[in-house]
């Protein structure tokens, strides 16, 4: 009988060995097949893990393009330390970007002005190269490879136009750039504004009249005070040009000449180094490197706080404005 018992206590331990010991693989199976994603977060059976889907194309920032073109001042150029003039990342065209870019992340900065360039050679070329041989042929050329998508273009040109009333001035220039170079001047910015016109009927177009590196000359006694009013009436007179121009082609100023104070003589201010100044005049000494001493000055560039105080102006007169679906925000600028 005690046999018997221990032979029964035996084999029901042994059927619950057996128990358990399947028990354990079955929970050993279900753990890998978890491991290997064959079994659902419900407990059911499905395939492996979906992988995480690609972002879709239109989740992207749609692209536009911002085009600047121009001379000197639309590459930024400032004198090194040495006093050469080279081309920056700090110049308007850059600023105005970084401002632009932060309410449109899909903008994109192309800058095809050319240092030296006059309204001649924009049209006709001469003094960088260009797809299609001129500055304003490649304009046009970009225009219509992305019209739909440019949504600002920015200009400044006719500075650097032989007798310029704007850059060297002086007395002895005064009859030549007040007479023939004006004239020669309108003619080819009209040329410039109509072909980007029929180019782009609709595009979003500033341009910037222009300040006085030749106020600086006020500092240099009654003979440079003298030199200093006649230039401000003569580019005042052409500033007044530009505008009727660029209003003809519906074109948007970018009014410089007001934000550098160009016609103001009357307060005066003070400035480290060198003194109490026409409002005018300082604001030439602080904004551009003409009174600056050598080897850097003096030089008729804007220096960053300048082209800053260019940028604004550009965006007052509605570069950040929405267009073509795109907005803006305003900056600021430093006062004088």
């Amino acid at each position: 009988m005690s046999t018997q018992r221990e032979e029964l206590s035996v084999h029901a331990a042994g059927k619950l060995l057996a128990r358990i010991t399947a028990r354990k693989a079955m929970r050993g199976v279900v753990l890998t097949l978890a491991l290997t994603g064959m079994i659902g977060t419900a407990g059911g059976c499905s395939g492996p893990a979906p992988k995480r889907a690609a972002p879709a194309q239109h989740d992207r920032p749609p692209v536009s393009y911002y085009l600047a073109l121009g001379d000197s001042l639309s590459q930024g150029v400032q004198p090194d330390a040495s006093g050469a003039s080279v081309r920056t990342a700090h110049g308007y065209p850059d600023q105005l970007y970084a401002a632009l870019h932060r309410r449109q992340p899909g903008l994109r900065l192309v800058k095809l002005g050319c240092p030296g360039e006059t309204t001649v050679t924009m049209i006709h070329g001469g003094i960088c190269s260009y797809p299609g041989g001129s500055q304003l042929a490649a304009a046009v050329r970009f225009v219509r490879a992305h019209q739909a998508r440019v949504a600002l273009i920015t200009l400044d040109i006719g500075a650097n136009d032989p007798d310029s009333c704007i850059t060297d001035f002086s007395i002895v220039k005064l009859p030549s750039c007040a007479g023939r170079s004006v004239s020669q001047a309108a003619t080819n910015l009209t040329t410039i504004l109509a072909t980007l016109r029929q180019t782009d009927a609709h595009a979003r177009i500033i341009a910037m009249n222009y300040y006085l590196p030749a106020l600086a000359e006020w500092r240099n006694g009654l003979a440079g005070q003298i030199l200093a009013r006649l230039g401000e009436v003569a580019v005042t007179g052409y500033n007044m040009l530009l505008g009727g121009i660029y209003q003809r082609f519906g074109v948007r100023v970018a009014d410089v000449s007001g934000a550098f104070h160009t016609a103001d003589f009357s307060p005066q201010v003070t400035l480290p180094g060198l003194g109490r100044l026409p409002r005018n005049v300082a604001a030439i000494c602080q904004w551009t490197w003409e009174c600056a001493p050598p080897p850097r000055g003096p030089n008729q560039h804007p220096d960053q706080a300048g082209y800053q105080v260019i940028t604004h102006a550009f965006l007052l007169a509605g570069a950040g404005q929405p267009a073509r679906g795109s907005t803006g925000s305003p900056g600021s600028r430093p006062g004088v």
